[in-house]
Parts: C-alpha cells; sequence; structure tokens
C-alpha cells in the first residue's frame, strides 16, 4: 500500500521529464560548430551552429542569415520554427530576406531620399519608388566575417562609403548568443562620418510547421503604431490601435481580424506595421507569440522603440522552402525590433542618426518557452 509521501514522490517524478522541457539546465553547456554551406560570389560561405542540447541557432556568414532555429513544444519534440532554405541557391534567389540582418537601413525610406547636415542623399531604389532594407544590395545579400566565443558568433561587415548611396564608412558588429533557452542578438554600429542606420533582423516564425501562421495568437506591447501610406511609407502621425484591428495590446490570433474592412490592413494585405513599443527605456519585453496546438511560445524583448508587425502578406507561392514546403501567403510572422520606418524623413521620430566616435548599441532577444 503506498503513503501519501510515496504517492507524492512518484508523482513528482512523473512530472519531471516534462518540467526538464520547459525549464532547461541554466547552465547547459553550448557546442559551437562551424561547416560549410556553400558559395556566393565566387566565395565560400560558412555556417556556424550553436547547440546546448535543447535549442539550436544556425547562423551563417551571408547576410549574417538565422538558417536554422530549433525549439522543443510542450511533449519535448524540438523542430524547425523558422522559414529558410536547406542549401545556399536557396537563399540567392531568396527576396523576403528570409532569416537574414537588413542595412544599413531595415524598413522604407521614402523616394530613397533623405537630408543629412544640409545635403540630401540619393538612395537605391528597389521597392515601388522607395529604398527598402538598404537597396538592392544590402547587408542581406554580402559575406560577413565571423568570430566564434564560447556560446556565441560575432559577425562583423564594413559598409564602404557610398554604399548603396549611404554617407561614411559603417562598421557593423552582429552578435547572436545562445544561453538560458533564449537567442540574444547585440548590435554595435560606428561610422567614420555622419550617417543613418537601422539593423534588425527579418526571421520569419512558424511556431507549428503549419502551412500558415493564421491561428498564432499574438500580444504586442503596443499602444500606438505609425499609420502608413500607399506605399507602406509612415504619415508621421503616432496613432492609437485602441478601438482597431490592429490592437494586440490584448493577445489575439492573427487570422481572426486580418481580413477586417480596415484601411491599414488593406493598404498592407495584413499586418505590415511598425509599432510603437510602450516602454521607454531599457530591455522590455515587446510581443509575445504562443501557438496553441504545440503549445510553443515566443517572447520578443529589445531595447529599441519600435518592431515591425509583419504577417508575410507578399509571400506569394513561388517559393519551395525546407522539405520543399511551398512558402505562400501567410507562411510565416516576422517581428522586425527596429527605430520606426522612414525616420531620417521625420524630425520627430527617434533618430537613426549615427556620428563619428559614437557607437550604436541595440539588444533583441528571442525567449523560448512551451505550454
Amino acid at each position: 500500500m503506498l503513503t501519501m509521501q510515496r504517492l507524492r514522490c512518484l508523482t513528482f517524478a512523473a512530472l519531471l521529464p516534462l518540467a526538464m522541457t520547459q525549464m532547461p539546465a541554466q547552465d547547459a553547456k553550448v557546442h559551437v560548430t562551424k561547416s560549410s554551406f556553400g558559395k556566393a560570389d565566387g566565395k565560400p560561405v560558412e555556417l556556424y551552429t550553436l547547440s546546448d542540447g535543447h535549442t539550436e541557432l544556425a547562423v551563417m556568414t551571408y547576410g549574417a542569415t538565422v538558417v536554422r532555429l530549433k525549439t522543443p513544444d510542450r511533449s519535448g519534440k524540438s523542430a524547425d520554427i523558422i522559414l529558410g532554405f536547406e542549401d545556399m541557391p536557396g537563399y540567392l534567389q531568396d527576396e523576403p530576406y528570409l532569416g537574414a540582418i537588413v542595412g544599413r537601413y531595415g524598413n522604407r525610406i521614402a523616394k530613397g531620399r533623405f537630408t543629412l547636415d544640409g545635403k540630401e542623399y540619393h538612395l537605391a531604389i528597389n521597392n515601388n519608388g522607395n529604398s527598402l532594407h538598404g537597396g538592392k544590395k544590402g547587408f542581406d545579400k554580402v559575406i560577413w566575417t565571423a568570430k566564434p566565443g564560447a556560446n556565441s558568433v560575432e559577425f562583423t561587415y564594413l559598409s564602404k562609403d557610398g554604399e548603396e548611396g549611404y554617407p561614411g564608412n559603417l562598421t557593423a558588429k552582429v552578435t547572436y548568443t545562445l544561453a538560458n533557452n533564449a537567442v540574444r542578438i547585440d548590435y554595435n554600429v560606428t561610422t567614420d562620418k555622419d550617417t543613418v542606420q537601422n539593423l534588425t533582423n527579418h526571421t520569419y516564425f512558424n511556431l507549428a510547421g503549419s502551412p500558415d501562421i493564421l491561428k498564432h495568437e499574438v500580444t504586442l506591447h503596443a499602444s500606438r503604431y505609425t499609420p502608413v501610406d500607399a506605399g507602406l511609407i509612415p504619415t508621421g502621425e503616432l496613432a492609437p490601435v485602441k478601438g482597431t484591428p490592429l490592437d494586440f495590446t490584448q493577445p489575439h490570433a492573427i487570422g481572426e481580424r486580418i481580413d477586417a474592412p480596415n484601411e491599414q490592413l488593406k493598404l498592407g494585405g495584413g499586418y505590415d506595421h511598425n509599432y510603437v513599443i510602450d516602454s521607454k527605456s531599457g530591455l522590455a519585453k515587446a510581443a509575445e507569440v504562443y501557438e496553441p496546438s504545440t503549445g510553443r511560445v515566443l517572447e520578443v524583448w529589445t531595447t529599441q522603440p519600435g518592431i515591425q508587425f509583419y504577417s508575410g502578406n507578399f509571400l506569394d507561392g513561388t517559393l519551395k522552402g525546407k522539405g520543399g514546403q511551398v512558402y505562400a501567403k501567410h507562411a510565416g510572422l516576422c517581428l522586425e525590433t527596429q527605430h520606426y520606418p522612414d525616420s531620417p524623413n521625420h524630425p520627430k521620430f527617434p533618430t537613426t542618426e549615427l556620428k563619428p566616435g559614437q557607437t550604436f548599441h541595440s539588444t533583441t532577444e528571442w525567449r523560448f518557452a512551451a505550454r
């Protein structure tokens, strides 16, 4: 006959494996390995894989791109939760910036023009008369230099003065760190001439591996957003989300209101908007995504003032990704931590100007769990 104390011990033992899958050891050792991933522009591309036996992150030198990100579901089953390709040729024909670092300026600059120190600069035009994600050959399409650490990899790229129309020799360092079931991305940027910059990561998440992300439940800690015009350029207004289908201050499934008769949703073909994070300083929680069928949870924490919520509206089924999966509309979602789009042309927005002697630093964390 079992005593109550014995029964309690057996119950705790039965629950322990589940608890361990959701709360890994805080001091789990991270293994960093390097392998070849093909060539770009005739140069070798290296792939760095970081694994702690629970979470696995793979990043390549082409575009400092996240190629693979594996996390467990509520049953402990691990799976890749991001969109991408199995080999280099896929990324060479990729237009949606899957997993890449985008820059020198992530998001849009209206008409590819801005004025700095009284001089007007003209950027490469690549998106309906505007400049998007750095231009025709942004940071996503160049090979970065990698330096592995104990649980991290630092990627460095020198963007030369005049590249894609931007002033100044700009040095960007992006470090991916795997620790405590989270991926931390640190950005450090310097320049030798007054310039503008707005780096971000453009990973597409699908926490279930399903054809679309419409059942993913999103919370955004943002009570305002920047409305856009027909070219998806901010109007300059910081508008309240309350009373609109863009309100994610409480969790909502992405597909719940995406087809609502709302002008902003029509302009973007869904969600493609910069949200103004409520927190004013420090590393703050900006977003949470919950996928009900797997129990996976993604939290996004950042020091940046904005986050672009994009529901994969322009994916059109022409790309075949991992395992031959067709990436159709809404196949993945992006949560791009950033300064606001077109900030160089909006003096009231937080500045994206960077001067010699300054170092821009920001941090973003993706924290994973299951419930």
